[in-house]
């Protein structure tokens, strides 16, 4: 089958056909692209001959698979097979040729029907949903430096027939929370849903697939809930990193919007952090495998520990040595030197922004589509160069790329926050928290839209949020900094003088000018409010 450009599909070897019927290919592009090869016949019914009366286009599938069959010849029992519910096709007897520089999804394909033409649109937009039938992985695009994870289809152990497929629609939902992260590979949901359906080991997926890690389990409906039993794997050690129970209300898994789902996709996360962190505890550079570098590397970045984040710049620079056509390898170690002037760690400020500038510029020579390093490159522009412009053009361009990046989001949020834009701000602030429930170190996230909220004068909202971001990691200065002002404008005078005090004692240094003097919004609402609140708490003036 070739799916891009002029669709074929056609027979090779000795009993070579050709399907040319638009419809008749439709059905392949249809079944081809479904969960397992497998379609409702009510579904292709609908897609096919939506117009036609339920009679009719039953009539017409029929008459449509009996066509098929004639050009087919005997081959067609092997590639086709059909009950009275559903219809399947055989993709371990499918090869996929061509790719999206052959032209648009069944380019020249005209079926006329709402439901199809809403599908072949929706493809259009994202070809990257039938990539991996073309054989094409995520490691193929650069990210062989990220641990790389999969998710099975969940079987289904209790339910009725029409609760078959959600173990694989939950699975693909997974998937795509997942893949928002900057810290983990996702191998596509059609490459999992393959290797399951030729039933092989944990072995040979990890061959196949060149997976680290693998998700998988089973589902139980009770009426309404909907009981999930994971197994976290390692799979390149074949054991089990956690097995866990979730459950929740069917409808909240329907839309997206389960508590249990978030907490499932937050905890593949944290797994995969700190499992990188321990095995690169006490091992020589050489000895780190390549999956857990960048992970690992920041990891330490944001324990914000002295020895710890200067370990984590060897981790990066070993990352590029060993791909040096890594653009995340660069753009992380960008965000390095932005971490270190702005936690007061750099002995030259002006040769380590040029050291950032270079880094990302670095990553999007490599790949300038890579929204990540876009990203990265606007946090740099935000914070050391204070071009904010350039920064607002970097955060567009990355979410042009992919709308989904939780960080691009955020990023542009506290840009807008600089700006007093904080209706605007505080939108992207909730969409990056929104869309981040895989990302580790979710207490940034709370940080920054602690800021966001402290602008907006939204005190109460913006202590929880520092409460909460405190609670994972207490050492990050800017969210003590914005916990003494929401503090201060609460009224919580002997509170504030408290955080003022920790927040001294772990920046001994700091001072009202030095902050006033480094700090992007120094002159904004935010800077003026955080910097009155720092002096009434008894944070010198300085010189």
């Amino acid at each position: 089958m070739s799916l891009f450009g002029a669709c074929v599909v056609r027979g090779v070897g000795p009993s070579g056909f050709e399907i040319t019927g638009a419809k008749h290919k439709a059905l392949f592009a249809l079944l081809a692209t479904a969960p397992l090869g497998r379609c409702t016949r009510a579904f292709l019914q609908e897609m096919l001959w939506g117009q036609a009366s339920f009679d009719g286009g039953r009539q017409s599938l029929r008459r449509a698979l009996s066509d098929i069959k004639k050009v087919m010849g005997p081959v067609f029992d092997s590639v086709i097979s059909a009950n009275n519910t559903e219809i399947r096709l055989n993709l371990a007897a499918i090869s996929f040729l061509g790719s999206p520089a052959q032209g648009e999804f069944l380019a020249g394909i005209q079926i006329h029907e709402a439901g199809f033409k809403a599908w072949i649109a929706e493809i259009r937009r994202d070809p990257s949903r039938v990539l991996p039938l073309l054989g094409v992985s995520q490691s193929a695009h650069g990210l062989s430096l990220l641990p790389m994870v999969s998710v099975l289809p969940f079987r289904l152990v209790l339910g009725d027939a029409q609760h078959a497929m959600l173990g694989d629609w939950l699975a693909e939902q997974i998937c795509r929370s997942l893949s928002r992260s900057n810290l983990v590979g996702v191998i596509s949901h059609l490459s999992a849903r393959a290797v399951t359906q030729d039933n092989a080991d944990l072995g040979v997926m990890q061959a196949r697939l060149d997976i680290d890690y693998c998700l998988s389990g089973s589902i139980r409906v009770l009426g309404t809930r909907l009981y999930l039993d994971a197994d976290l794997i390692d799979a390149r050690q074949g054991r089990i990193l956690w097995t866990r129970n979730f459950e929740g209300d069917m409808r909240d898994f329907l839309t997206g919007d389960s508590a249990a789902e978030h907490e499932l996709v937050a905890a593949v996360g944290r797994s995969v952090a700190n499992e990188a962190l321990q095995h690169a505890s006490n091992r020589a550079l050489s000895d780190i495998e390549d999956h857990h570098l960048i992970v690992a590397g920041v990891g330490l970045m944001h324990q914000l520990r002295l020895k710890s984040f200067a370990h984590a710049r060897e981790m990066l620079l070993e990352a590029i040595r060993r791909s040096p056509r890594s653009a995340e390898a660069h753009a992380w170690l960008g965000d390095w030197y932005v971490k270190s002037v702005f936690n007061g760690w750099s002995t030259d400020i002006a040769a380590d922004t040029q050291r950032a500038l270079d880094a990302t510029a670095k990553a999007l020579d490599i790949d300038p589509e890579n929204a990540l390093s876009l990203m990265m490159d606007g946090v740099v522009h935000t914070t050391l160069t204070k071009h904010m412009d350039t920064a607002e053009d970097r955060f567009d361009t990355a979410l042009k790329y992919n709308p989904n990046e939780a960080m691009s989001h955020l990023q542009k949020g506290i840009l807008h926050t600089f700006r007093d834009e904080t209706d605007l701000a505080l939108q992207l602030v909730g969409r990056a928290r929104a869309l981040s429930p895989a990302d580790p170190y979710h207490y940034f996230y709370d940080s920054l839209s602690a800021s966001a909220h402290l602008a907006a004068g939204n005190f109460q909202t913006a202590v929880d949020l520092c409460e909460a971001s405190m609670r994972a990691n207490p050492r990050h200065h800017s969210t003590l900094r914005a916990y003494v002002a929401a503090l201060h404008n609460l009224g919580r005078s002997e509170d504030a003088q408290a955080a003022a005090q920790s927040l001294q004692r772990d920046q001994p240094h700091l001072t009202i000018r030095s902050y006033q003097t480094d700090h992007p919004a120094s002159d904004r609402r935010l800077g003026t409010m955080v910097a009155e609140a720092l002096r009434a708490t008894g944070i010198p003036e300085g010189v």
